[in-house]
């Protein structure tokens, strides 16, 4: 008995799988377009900045929340306690016609204006300002945005 289920188990298995072959015109793999290489980030030309992430269970926070810096500076943010994080800028609060050049300063988004996630303590995530336009950029972690984890940079 055991031999006949063991039998059907690896007939079923086989059909899940594919099991049969396919014809020599089936089996070739579609061709793949060249990938278009990734847009490089604009050359950092100023200083850099540290911004801390902290999160205690009860608030989150950015140090500093109110930061000056120049175009072209760097901003790196640090995961200190209480990941994961990310920074994420909204879209609606940063100067016109600057979601481009502020997205090709975010290496690895995980969406327009969304960095990824900081798991691990002392993680960092550098955010260009090489060729923004002067102004206010809002942003806030995504995780603890319930918990007020909300900062402003300005762009001289």
């Amino acid at each position: 008995m055991r031999k006949l289920y063991l039998l059907a188990g690896m007939t079923l298995l086989a059909a899940a799988c594919g099991g049969g072959e396919k014809k020599a015109e089936e089996q070739k793999a579609p061709e793949a377009a060249p990938a278009a290489a990734p847009a490089a980030a604009p050359a950092a030309t100023g200083a850099t900045h540290e911004v801390y992430m902290d999160f205690d269970g009860k608030v989150g926070t950015f140090t500093p929340a109110d930061l000056t810096i120049k175009a072209g500076d760097v901003v790196k943010f640090i995961n200190r306690t209480g990941g994961p994080h990310n920074v994420s800028f909204w879209p609606d609060s940063i100067p016109a016609g600057a979601a481009s050049a502020l997205d090709a300063g975010m290496p690895d988004r995980t969406g327009s204006l969304m960095g990824p996630m900081l798991v691990e303590p002392n993680a960092v995530y550098q955010v260009t300002f090489a060729g923004v336009p002067a102004g206010t950029y809002k942003y806030y972690c995504l995780p603890h945005l319930a918990f007020k984890m909300h900062a402003i940079i300005k762009v001289q």
